[in-house]
């Protein structure tokens, strides 16, 4: 009876208190790749503004593909106004090592179509987007964030490169930053996904550039093994926009087919008058 009792108080106390023992995956690289057995589950940074400080696993490729997404701003102070439709822009987030990633992000195709006030003639720009070269270190949390409580931490700087300056699509200049992406798990399968971070973005006028602060935050709920959705607030402060700040309010919705194929859609509000009016859109993220 004794010994049962001990078994007892051991499943029940001491077993849950001991460390999670997690498998050493240091030595996975590019070209060492980690095998299937010892994935991550999946994890995105779509399809919420919030960046997830989670890396992929080493020598792994994953697509984030926002298949298809639409704009429409607030009208300027003369009235114009501009729709734009986004076709596969795409992440390709490569696995370096254990807890690095590069992420590659462009956008194949796009067109912007200008809508002036009083009755004029709108015109129309389109061609390839540019070029985002991204880097993620996971500080903490890439393996261990299963229980309440539980926290990620990564970084992530990048750079936005212009690949045709004219087209009206493509950014015309070189900019960049970096993100600090931080995670933390709540009970009842409800996570929380906090952004902060600054941005060196080019003047409207002149040469020069001007910092911006970027923050966000994401209340995410599993509502099963395949089912999850979320609720989010983004802003971007230090514009030099005279309409003033950007500020987003933002919800969607993730369904994952398999272990590595999960689909997406959402859909962001502008809420002052620097920010698009609405931004719905519809995407899938692939592993392999």
């Amino acid at each position: 009876m004794a010994l049962q009792w001990i078994l007892i108080f051991t499943a029940l106390y001491v077993l849950p208190a001991l460390p999670v023992q997690v498998a050493d995956k240091r030595q996975y690289r590019l070209t060492n790749p980690t095998p299937d057995e010892l994935l991550r589950d999946l994890t995105t940074d779509r399809p919420d503004l919030t960046e997830s400080p989670m890396t992929i696993d080493a020598g792994r490729l994953q697509f984030e593909i926002n298949a298809l997404g639409y704009t429409r701003s607030q009208p300027d102070d003369e009235g114009v106004a501009i729709d734009s439709f986004d076709y596969a822009v795409t992440n390709i987030r490569i696995g370096v090592t254990h807890n690095s990633e590069l992420n590659l992000v462009w956008q194949p195709y796009g067109h912007a179509r200008t809508r002036p006030s009083g009755g004029m003639a709108s015109s129309r720009e389109d061609g390839i987007g540019g070029l985002d070269i991204r880097g993620k270190l996971n500080l903490f949390g890439n393996d261990v964030f299963e229980n309440p409580g539980d926290t990620a931490l990564a970084l992530l700087p990048f750079v936005s490169l212009p690949t045709d300056r004219n087209n009206g699509i493509s950014p015309e200049d070189i900019e960049g930053g970096i993100i600090v992406p931080v995670a933390v798990a709540l009970p009842m399968g409800f996570g929380l996904g906090l952004n902060g971070g600054v941005t060196a973005t080019k003047d409207e006028e002149g040469s020069g550039y001007h910092a911006e602060a970027i923050a966000s935050a994401a209340l995410s709920r599993e509502w099963s093994d395949r089912l999850g959705s979320y609720y989010e607030i983004a802003t971007v402060l230090g514009t030099d926009d005279p309409r003033g700040d950007v500020l987003l309010l933002g919800t969607g919705f993730t369904y994952a087919v398999t272990d590595n194929v999960q689909l997406d859609g959402g859909i962001n509000f502008g809420v002052t008058s620097a920010s698009d009016r609405i931004n719905p859109f519809v995407g899938l993220t692939w592993r392999r």
